[in-house]
């Protein structure tokens, strides 16, 4: 089986706008950044991910990734549509010859390689899908698809059930990973704390967003 990882991120200068009570323009765009190499260092170091392709229509977000991990990447075109963009990437994976995808947004900053090595047990027979849902099983952190294209993706609000939905309607194989990693993802204040709080309690290190140095 060979398995790409597809990264989304949106805009640095648009990252993280729910965050704006607590933390500057310039502070968001380190912290997006930061989660999102600090994604894609766990990726590259996974030994059953082949390979990495980030996508955003941010080309300094994009520079990053390739120049300090040497990972693929693939610039948004035409209407902004995060789904429609993850289609497209899935089309172009298949064409590299991948039997399956992991799509792991990059504001899930908790991923560990445990994480991406069970998800992808799960999904190891064909026409599966494993969803990681977030902590109110609403909407999707993580799915590995395999083949890359056996749904059309629709994350956004309600998105765990549009994917369960979606995978039943075509006959594949549908498994729930939870995880109280993938389950957090940082939009708000709040999730923000929470991040630091499990971060220490996993004894692990969180992107100290004022240290990142912003692409020029």
């Amino acid at each position: 089986m060979t398995v790409w990882a597809i990264v989304p991120i949106k805009p640095l200068n648009r990252a993280k706008s729910r965050l704006a009570p607590v933390l500057t323009t310039e502070q968001r765009e380190r912290l997006a950044l930061g989660m999102l190499l600090h994604n894609l260092k766990v990726l590259t170091a996974t030994p059953v991910i082949k390979g990495v392709l980030v996508i955003s229509r941010d080309m300094k977000a994009l520079a990053s990734a390739r120049e300090i991990l040497g990972v693929q990447t693939l610039q948004e075109s035409g209407t902004p549509e995060l789904n429609n963009a993850l289609r497209r990437a899935a089309r172009m994976l298949l064409s590299w010859g991948a039997s399956a995808t992991l799509i792991l947004p990059a504001d899930v900053p908790l991923v560990a390689q445990t994480d991406i090595e069970q998800m992808v047990h799960m999904g190891r027979f064909r026409n599966t899908l494993v969803i990681a849902p977030d902590q109110v099983k609403d909407g999707s952190n993580a799915i590995f698809s395999r083949p890359p294209n056996l749904i059309d993706f629709a994350f956004g609000v309600g998105s765990y059930e549009r994917h369960i939905k979606a995978a039943q309607l075509v006959g594949a194989e549908v498994h729930t990973y939870e995880s109280d990693r993938l389950a957090l993802d940082v939009d708000t204040a709040e999730d923000l704390r929470n991040y630091y709080a499990l971060a220490e309690q996993l004894g692990e290190k969180p992107v100290e967003y004022f240290e990142i140095p912003l692409p020029q």
